[in-house]
């Protein structure tokens, strides 16, 4: 079995005979780069003339997609701008990707919005805080990330109805939180890095208003009752004496014909993906039920199911997720129509891991014909901090710990000392960044009034669900 960060291009995973550039010589190599990608530079935005109609960007990506959930997700897109912004990251990476960049490359996650931090619990059952979307995930420009993710702060806090000044500070905190930590991990001895993970206290320490360790808190048990013998009363019934799935249209709905077997036959190949220790204990389940579940905003539409297997008692339960994974949104700015992964589920899988302190053990990958998977649990402690009632001060808190988070999942890959080199030490990159939020802020507006407008002329359907 080849591993995606083994047969990709990847300058960051490299063979231990070829020696690698001096820590002091890579941080020059990024001090350089402000020659070719100003730092000021990154402040600018401004739609080319040849921005594709975001109705045309949004309608290509719902190519593939089941065709009757559509509705859904566009249901949930015109909710608000932070909603759009949410389901709308093919728009993002084709913008940033005709903008400046320095060359180069870690592992990103193609998708770093505010919302895509959260709560989900280490192979130890420990509750820890870390980037959990990886849908998108992909060697590319981590500009793109941290542009994605100062944005998602901006519009954020203008959905709360901040000042534009509060809001621009939290742009900056993320930011500077990013240089900072990103130029402290550059310093570590490449495997230290590998070991740094926020949980709970640590996440609490880094909380300066009472609010938002509240909030902290609240979020916390929330995501650890969020188990799968929890799971049990809420998502099944019993029919004849067994536990099956719920159908909930169009939300959960059961599967048709011939499918069960299909998703049975990938789970059996899944198995196999995964480590010899935990595919062992996964074999002395059994699969009861499975059932097609809608989930998240961009994602809606795409193939995602929801299996119930039992163990050696009816109480005895583990939900597993089978998540439908597609070409990252980031690919085809990196090598065209080239295809590098063999597997998309696969490159999921392997870059989670590699952006995650830890991760899922149950983390794996199946084919179902053409269609290409990834597996994982579907209730392990997952749980998010809500930003829609959010304090100023408590959104520049969380702005700066998704920043922190970001830059030590970057430094975990490749490039954190040329990264550090470009950033440097003064407040240069939080300034133009904050400037570029605003300023793209109001691009997302634009596009989602776009949408809004579409669907209320009927162009478009919408469904709220």
């Amino acid at each position: 079995m080849n591993s995606v960060l083994e047969t990709g291009p990847d300058e960051g995973f490299a063979s231990l005979r070829r020696p690698g550039r001096p820590r002091k010589e890579r941080y020059e190599l990024g001090r350089s780069l402000r020659e070719r990608a100003h730092r000021s530079d990154t402040a600018f935005w401004t739609p080319p003339r040849d921005r594709a109609a975001v109705l045309q960007q949004l309608t290509d990506a719902h190519e593939g997609r089941v065709s009757w959930l559509v509705p859904v997700r566009i249901g949930r897109m015109v909710a608000s701008p932070y909603a759009f912004l949410r389901g709308s990251a093919n728009v993002m990476a084709d913008d940033f990707a005709a903008l400046p960049r320095t060359g180069i490359n870690p592992v990103i996650c193609g998708d770093a919005h505010l919302g895509n931090f959260g709560f989900y619990a280490s192979p130890e059952r420990e509750l820890v805080f870390d980037l959990n979307d990886f849908d998108e995930a992909h060697p590319g420009a981590w500009e793109w990330d941290l542009r994605r993710l100062v944005v998602s702060v901006h519009v954020a806090g203008r959905q709360n109805g901040f000042r534009e000044s509060a809001c621009a500070d939290a742009v900056r905190h993320c930011v500077r939180e990013y240089r900072e930590q990103i130029g402290h991990l550059a310093e570590q001895p490449l495997l230290a890095r590998s070991f740094d993970q926020l949980d709970v206290d640590r996440l609490r320490q880094a909380a300066t208003g009472a609010g938002f360790k509240d909030s902290i808190e609240r979020a916390a048990r929330r995501a650890r009752r969020r188990t799968s013998d929890r799971a049990l009363p809420r998502f099944t019934e019993q029919r004849d004496g067994t536990a099956r799935l719920v159908s909930e249209p169009p939300l959960i709905t059961r599967l048709e014909d011939g499918d069960r077997d299909r998703l049975e036959e990938a789970l059996d190949g899944y198995l196999n993906t995964l480590p010899p220790h935990w595919a062992r204990i996964l074999a002395g389940y059994r699969i009861v039920d499975i059932a097609h579940k809608v989930v998240g905003v961009g994602s809606v539409g795409l193939r995602a199911y929801v299996a119930l297997c039992e163990g050696s008692s009816p109480d005895d339960v583990l939900f597993l997720q089978i998540k439908q994974a597609r070409r990252s949104v980031i690919a085809r700015h990196l090598h065209g129509d080239a295809a590098w992964h063999r597997h998309q589920g696969q490159r999921v899988v392997e870059y989670q891991q590699a952006l995650q302190t830890v991760s899922d053990p149950l983390l794996g990958w199946a084919t179902v014909g053409e269609r290409q998977y990834y597996v994982r649990q579907f209730r392990d402690m997952k749980g998010a901090i809500v930003v829609e009632d959010m304090s100023a001060g408590a959104l520049s808190d969380y702005a700066g710990i998704c920043g922190y988070l970001l830059a030590k999942s970057h430094a975990r890959t490749s490039g954190a000392s040329m990264i550090a080199g470009y950033a440097g030490s003064s407040d240069k990159l939080d300034e133009a960044l904050s400037r570029f939020a605003r300023t793209y802020a109001d691009q997302v507006e634009r596009d989602h009034a776009t949408l809004v407008a579409a669907v209320r002329s009927g162009l478009l359907p919408a469904e709220t669900a």
